[in-house]
């Protein structure tokens, strides 16, 4: 960790003792994943038929609810 001056970390313990958290910005590459993650879903939705879904469904709670 870098050291700090005086007014650096002066500020950084006054935001942790108030809880304040710094708001981290996504990077450039979450964004891009997140929105084709978005589409995705929606897409293979989309071109599933209900019986595919259903059929999906019940896999899911299969293993959901296995036995250890």
């Amino acid at each position: 960790m870098p050291k700090k001056d005086l007014n650096q970390l002066a500020y950084s313990i006054v935001r942790q003792a108030t809880g304040e958290e710094p708001k981290q910005a996504e990077s450039a590459r979450a964004m891009v994943g997140r929105t084709g993650g978005l589409k995705g879903g929606a897409a293979r939705a989309a071109k599933l038929t209900p019986e595919q879904r259903a059929e999906i469904a019940k896999k899911a709670a299969a293993a959901r609810w296995k036995k250890p």
